[in-house]
């Protein structure tokens, strides 16, 4: 903990000697040079200690597998491009209509939603370490295939194949968190973890918007090629962590421990209501990358213009993540929730009074930023608290699910809402369901917080 200011008055009784007496006027008093600190200079020492605490505290005590794989997930959002500027890429440089874009989209989740609970599988039976490597290569090559596709059809394909091998890494890195860090320091290593990936993100989306202007086949080819260089940081330095299977209480020495399959993990009430309403907020955030885009090229501004406001995002969860995480530890997760959902919700609700200020669509994701900070670890944290150790990649793809379902279906309606009704009307359904995920993310967090101090 940051150590306390020095008291006053104990400094007085210093002063006044082991007799609490102020000296004489007679007795002699040192005369050779002070040893004691100017008071100018303890502020900063104290500032100095505080600071060190304040690290220690942040990213001490954590295991050298979490750093490893830290790292490689900063390397891979490095070079995150495609997703980021696929609607971009569709609409401006190919010429499709936004309700094309909002398909591919869709098509794109799709893949992500069913790479979600194969990967969760993959993940508990075969293994984390050759789920993510294998993900991670078939990432690769999809997307460099992506860049010279061409055609509606084959694109629309393609697309889908990115999803599908993109998302399916999620539920092992998850995993290996959850193995390999305590749980009183989950939190704080999934917030290290986000917080990777959006330094990654706010470096990738400033940088691309510049590329871009020179074609869109370099960002696929660098996308490929960090994603292969963060499969061989996990080849060389992340170790398989998969729990070893615990046989039930009464059998043999010999007995296998029965598998948790996918049925007893939708049957989890409480966990499914928060993969329900993150599925309820997920579709708010997926607009972040594809009808906010659409709706700030509709405006004028230009790609780069887009680039450097979304950028905002990933550079407001760089410096405030670790901060407000800390600043938040130990708080009753419901309450924390519905101010995430409210902000989240209304942030993009606010986009529709944005018209063509750059300025503007920068204060919204602002405003949206600070709900996803508070979001994203404390929902992370919850949902490895829940999860049995025997099943935790499977219930890190369900909830994974929750994101993937989420940009299936949130392009896709997004799309139409903006087509059709208007940008007005998209805006304010996002902040109802923002209102909506956030008033249930405080029920439950309220009874989930009840439950673990009954069990304490």
């Amino acid at each position: 903990m940051p150590a306390a200011p020095a008291d006053a008055t104990s400094d007085a009784a210093d002063a006044a000697g082991p007799s609490g007496a102020e000296p004489s006027a007679t007795e002699p008093r040192a005369t050779g040079p002070s040893t004691t600190e100017s008071p100018a200079t303890e502020p900063s020492a104290d500032r100095a200690a505080r600071l060190r605490t304040a690290v220690r505290e942040t990213v001490g005590g954590l295991p050298a597998a979490f750093w490893w794989l830290w790292t490689a997930t900063l390397i891979n959002r490095l070079g995150g491009f495609v997703v980021t500027f696929l609607s971009l890429y569709l609409t401006i440089d190919r010429g499709y209509s936004a309700a094309y874009a909002g398909l591919v989209a869709a098509l794109f989740g799709l893949g992500g939603a069913i790479a979600a609970l194969l990967g969760g599988v993959l993940a508990d039976r075969v293994g984390r370490r050759p789920t993510l490597l294998g993900a991670q290569v078939l990432t690769a090559l999809a997307t460099v295939a992506l860049g010279f596709a061409d055609g509606q059809l084959v694109i629309a394909t393609v697309v889908f194949l990115v999803g599908l091998s993109n998302n399916a890494a999620r539920p092992a890195i998850s995993a290996i968190v959850a193995d390999v860090v305590p749980a009183a320091d989950r939190v704080r290593a999934f917030s290290l973890n986000y917080w990777a990936v959006n330094i990654g993100f706010a470096a990738s989306a400033a940088v691309a918007g510049l590329l871009a202007v020179h074609g869109y086949l370099l960002l696929f080819l660098a996308d490929a090629a960090t994603t292969l260089l963060c499969a061989g940081v996990v080849f060389a330095r992340v170790p398989e962590t998969r729990p070893a299977a615990v046989a039930p209480a009464g059998a043999g020495a010999g007995a296998a421990a029965p598998p948790v399959g996918l049925g007893r993990v939708f049957r989890d009430r409480r966990f499914m209501a928060l993969v329900g309403l993150t599925f309820l907020l997920a579709l708010v955030v997926q607009q972040g990358s594809t009808t906010l885009a659409v709706t700030m090229g509709r405006a004028g501004l230009s790609t780069t213009q887009y680039g450097l406001v979304v950028s905002v995002n990933g550079l407001l969860i760089v410096l405030l993540q670790i901060p407000v995480t800390r600043l938040l530890q130990g708080r009753d997760r419901g309450p924390l929730l519905l101010v995430a959902g409210l902000l989240t919700g209304w942030g993009f609700g606010l986009t529709t009074l944005a018209g063509s200020s750059a300025l503007a669509y920068a204060g919204t994701v602002v405003i949206w930023t600070v709900g996803e900070i508070v979001q994203a670890p404390t929902c992370n944290g919850m949902v490895a608290e829940l999860a049995p150790a025997d099943a935790r990649g499977r219930y890190q793809g369900v909830y994974s699910l929750a994101w993937s379902a989420a940009s299936f279906l949130g392009p896709a309606v997004g799309g139409l809402l903006l087509e059709h009704p208007g940008h007005g009307t998209l805006w304010y359904v996002c902040a109802v369901l923002g209102m909506v995920a956030g008033g249930g993310y405080l029920v439950l967090g309220r009874r989930v917080d009840a439950a673990r101090r009954l069990a304490a």
